[in-house]
């Protein structure tokens, strides 16, 4: 991790330290196989992490102060006839909570924006505070492996602690092997990087 850290050059920008895992002997095209699932870091992201809350009423007023942006029910419409602003939107945030009731509305005018890319809102019951439920999230990262048996995470930034940031990796891959039938069997090989640096072989 350390070797990872020292090899990338000063930017004039936080480089992100991304994981890189490599599966074998695993199916991926059959859907059971593949791994979805948001993992709170225990040492957090190291940047900011941006979330919109899809909501009205209760929700929106809690969601204003918390959330980095807040679209309400009105709204959903314009930006779903828009899909330029749609896809910038998308494009900007990292996640989505949206009311329960709209979930279903989201996912008709939305779903083929946020699908493809891995978001679609986490349900939240209206008029409950959303604070609790944006603070998990802007410590999260959401592990998508799709039908590749490589796939990639950021586990932290290059101005974070080794420690930390290994941390992070050691969580991740428990909960990697968890989903996988032969645990770290089913892993071929495992490296850390920064944005533009050199990999470092985990394992």
């Amino acid at each position: 991790m350390q070797k990872a850290l020292d090899g990338a050059k000063k930017r004039n920008f936080t480089e992100t330290v991304e994981l890189a895992i490599n599966l074998k002997d695993v199916d991926l095209t059959l859907p059971k196989n593949r791994i979805t699932e948001d993992i709170i870091l225990p040492a957090g992201r190291g940047k900011q992490v941006r979330v919109c809350v899809i909501g009205g009423g209760e929700l929106a007023l809690k969601a204003k102060d918390v959330a980095d942006r807040v679209i309400t029910p009105e709204e959903l419409g314009t930006i779903a006839d828009d899909k330029k602003q749609a896809k910038k939107i998308a494009n900007s945030t990292d996640y989505f909570i949206a009311e329960a009731p709209l979930m279903a509305v989201v996912g008709k005018r939305l779903g083929t924006v946020l699908g493809p890319r891995g978001k679609m809102p986490k349900p939240i019951a209206p008029g409950a505070d959303p604070a609790p439920v944006i603070e998990n999230l802007r410590k999260s990262v959401t592990i998508r492996t799709k039908d590749r048996k490589t796939f990639h995470a950021p586990v932290g930034t290059v101005d974070m602690d080794a420690e930390q940031i290994a941390e992070n990796v050691d969580l991740i891959l428990k909960r990697v092997e968890g989903h996988l039938e032969k645990g770290k069997h089913n892993i071929a090989s495992v490296y850390v990087k920064t944005t533009m640096g050199p990999s470092e072989k985990v394992m």
